[in-house]
């Protein structure tokens, strides 16, 4: 089992938005989706995907656990109202979405449910998001590295985490990358706009491009076609090691996403 490299996320898409979105995305041959319980799209994305008429096992479906389900008696529930939602009888991933606040429910716990949930069938993979080191440690001790498909993580061009990718990478687990594009504001950065003009490329795919140079899954959303369609492509895009540089370069540890009372101690 493997993490597709590229996907559609819907953070922040509802009801019709997000329903045009993922069906847009699907007609231009997306097959990995991204939700999560918090979201409160579950529904919208079932609905889209059952409109589409694509088969599920063409599709790779990823949701995460919200944080008042990580107890082991009320994970495995929340999941299998997810899959309610979303009309089908498994998902491909599924996420603990934040580690605990105050690891009022332990690492342990939630992850062994996890385990107990894929088990059981009701996810074929497994994987944790927003967990920095010291957590992505408690997860290795309580199911192992082999079961933990990837830790997705806030990565983009002005932050690349590199502490967590490496050790990710050491451990086997897969990085995916969200919030790639940095809300935009990777597009409006000098380096990367020379570098689409050299490729002849949007700003968005030399972003995408570089992520996925680097191992990363990418989860990017959109509400407009020709978005969907340009972010798709940007799998086509090969970046020299010139571009790579200038982009690696750009790190500053700029952190976008670090709610209060939800965050670890990041890396």
């Amino acid at each position: 089992m493997t993490i597709p490299a590229f996907g559609l996320g819907t953070f922040r898409l509802q009801d019709d938005i997000v329903i045009h979105s993922v069906k847009t995305a699907l007609e231009l041959g997306y097959r990995t989706i991204d939700t999560a319980q918090i979201y409160e799209n579950e529904a919208a994305v079932g609905q889209a995907i059952a409109e589409s008429g694509v088969a599920r096992d063409e599709l790779f479906i990823t949701t995460k656990i919200w944080i008042e389900n990580l107890a082991a008696d009320q994970l495995i529930p929340s999941l299998q109202q997810s899959l309610a939602k979303l009309r089908t009888d498994y998902v491909d991933l599924t996420l603990i979405h934040w580690p605990s606040p105050g690891a009022a429910v332990s690492v342990k716990e939630s992850m062994q449910a996890l385990m107990a949930a894929k088990e059981a069938g009701l996810t074929r993979q497994i994987g944790i998001s927003n967990f920095p080191i010291a957590l992505m440690k408690e997860a290795i001790a309580a199911v192992g590295a082999e079961n933990i498909a990837t830790n997705q993580i806030e990565l983009h061009p002005f932050l690349q985490n590199r502490q967590v990718v490496e050790f990710a990478k050491q451990q086997g687990i897969h990085i995916t990358s969200y919030m790639t594009l940095a809300y935009g504001e990777a597009l409006k950065e000098q380096v990367i706009k020379q570098i689409a003009q050299k490729h002849q490329a949007t700003p968005a795919q030399v972003v995408l491009a570089w992520a996925l140079a680097l191992g990363y899954a990418v989860i990017p959303s959109s509400t407009k076609r020709e978005n969907l369609a340009s972010n798709m492509a940007a799998q086509d895009l090969t970046l020299d090691a010139d571009d790579m540089a200038q982009i690696a370069a750009l790190d500053r540890q700029q952190r976008l996403v670090s709610p209060e009372g939800l965050a670890p101690d990041w890396d």
